[in-house]
């Protein structure tokens, strides 16, 4: 039981770890980083419960890593429409080849109007 327990543990702590996740670092601290640099408000929380990742005067953004750059475009929509501002998306770019997905991003963002930044691991270390 004992052993169990420990192996349980030191699962649970690998799990957490932005490392074993695939990103070099998590989410909220480039969110943390642009917003700032942005002069926004950070996690600002809707009637709803849903939560904006960064509220600027002009927009309301989500920062989001490449992969899940779909799940951006509906989240910037619907914080535009909500809180009467432009919609943005911060897109984490990590590596190289996930530039593929800003491409795809930038298509749609034109079509509809969003304002997209890209971010990588050095615009933490600025």
């Amino acid at each position: 039981m004992r052993l169990k327990l420990l192996i349980a543990g030191a699962l649970l702590a690998l799990s957490s770890s932005p490392v074993i996740a695939g990103h070099l670092h998590p989410e909220r601290e480039y969110q943390a980083a642009w917003c700032q640099r942005a002069g926004g408000e950070q996690e600002v929380v809707l009637d709803d419960r849903s939560r904006v990742d960064c509220l600027t005067e002009v927009y309301a953004v989500e920062v989001e890593f490449a992969p899940k750059w779909k799940e951006a475009v509906g989240q910037s929509l619907f914080y535009g429409l909500k809180l009467k501002r432009r919609p943005g998306i911060v897109l984490i770019l990590e590596e190289p080849e996930e530039h593929r997905y800003l491409d795809r991003l930038k298509l749609v963002a034109d079509r509809y109007g969003i304002q997209v930044w890209e971010m990588g691991p050095g615009a933490l270390e600025q």
